[in-house]
């Protein structure tokens, strides 16, 4: 059963194929997908694309993906989890992004902390990874505030339209 988790305001659950069209609000803004090392979606069906690479994901032991939703309603706001899951070697890389609409709530702080005491505690990870734009200041302050550390820079790591980007990479040992 796919685990849901709960902060003081949010929920985190699994993203069905009901989801995309939020998803697809989500990833279709280029201010969510600036940092993200992908071009913006354009179409409804890339969005129920995303929501199976998710689900396989999952399926797979490879990742885990949380849709988060504010309490009491059932629109997805954004989405977070891990990716490069490897239980045998017990490290994980982090991602998650917001929609606009709920920058500066809060609302990251809330749910990266949650899905960090998850992956420590159930999924028996001992690092927790993070790949950030160097340029994405809020991700960058926001994993700094939370314990993680910076590792380095990865030159040219990402390409972002068409234009390779460096990144920083972080870490959080248990």
């Amino acid at each position: 059963m796919f685990p849901i988790l709960e902060t003081e305001r949010l929920e985190l659950r699994e993203i069905k194929q009901e989801d995309a069209e939020n998803i697809f609000d989500c990833f279709s803004n280029e201010e969510v997908t600036r940092y993200y090392g992908q071009e913006p979606l354009t179409t409804k069906e890339q969005a129920h694309q995303f929501v199976e690479f998710f689900d396989k994901n999952y399926k797979e032991n490879r990742g885990i993906r949380w849709g988060i939703q504010i309490k009491g309603t059932s629109t997805l706001i954004g989405t977070i989890g891990f990716n490069a899951w490897s239980s045998k070697h017990k490290r994980a890389e982090i991602g998650y992004e917001l929609h606009p609409d709920h920058w500066r709530k809060g609302y990251a702080t809330e749910v990266v902390s949650k899905v960090i005491s998850y992956g420590f505690t159930e999924l028996e990870l001992t690092r927790i990874g993070a790949i950030v734009f160097i340029d994405n200041k809020a991700s960058n302050e926001l994993l700094l505030k939370l314990g993680f550390e910076k590792e380095g820079i990865l030159r040219n790591y990402m390409y972002q339209n068409g234009m390779p980007h460096d990144t920083n990479v972080y870490s959080l040992l248990k």
